[in-house]
């Protein structure tokens, strides 16, 4: 498990609720906002569109010494060198993946109940996305997690946990006290006008959470 890597603030993109004209800006603005870590999530493109976005992003997250995670493809992953990759589910084994890309880079894993948790703890995940946790326009599929699952996979789970599904400045105080380690959040901070704004006010909330 990689120690050094902060998960308080998790931004996952979405080129389609975005307000920016360019994804480039909304990342800036969103690691100028507080963002400690971006997961560049491409759904609807080509593989070379997703290989060229990925290198602009990159070029950004490293100015700013924030790391850069992949969604779902290790190929792009690779071939960009970004700092790691993140898998669902329904994508390539946890264990498979780790061979892949090797024990330096970081390997994220979403599980929604406890036994996913567990699985891809002992397959080699540095952190587990925990969720849905509440509704969510992003991932209209996404399977719900309970609180009270989220926080046995807690008590149980030595990785990382980081939450995603509907996080915004209401819902983020459902985590008081649980001991999570970072929020994941799409729209409260992509879609909204002013980015770098609504990064701070989220990381701000979710330091005064951390700390109850």
């Amino acid at each position: 498990m990689k120690s050094n890597i902060d998960y308080t603030l998790y931004l996952v993109t979405d080129r389609s609720l975005m307000s920016t004209e360019k994804l480039e800006i909304a990342v800036e603005q969103a690691i100028l906002g507080g963002c400690t870590i971006i997961q560049l999530r491409e759904k609807d493109c080509s593989s070379l569109e997703f290989f060229e976005t990925a290198v602009r992003i990159k070029k950004i997250t490293d100015n700013y010494g924030i790391p850069l995670i992949i969604n779902d493809r290790i190929d792009i992953a690779l071939a960009v060198n970004a700092d790691g990759v993140h898998i669902g589910q329904s994508d390539i084994p946890v264990k498979i993946a780790r061979k892949l890309i090797g024990n330096d880079k970081i390997l994220g894993v979403s599980a929604s109940t406890f036994e996913e948790a567990i699985e891809a703890q002992k397959n080699g995940a540095d952190y587990l996305g925990i969720g849905a946790m509440f509704i969510t326009g992003t991932k209209e599929d996404a399977r719900f997690t309970p609180m009270e699952e989220l926080m046995r996979i807690r008590k149980t789970i030595a990785l990382p946990i980081v939450v995603i599904g509907g996080i915004n400045k209401t819902t983020i105080f459902s985590f008081e006290g649980i001991g999570i380690d970072g929020v994941a959040v799409v729209s409260a901070i992509i879609s909204k006008s002013n980015i770098k704004v609504a990064a701070q006010e989220l990381k701000d909330l979710f330091m005064k959470v951390k700390c109850r």
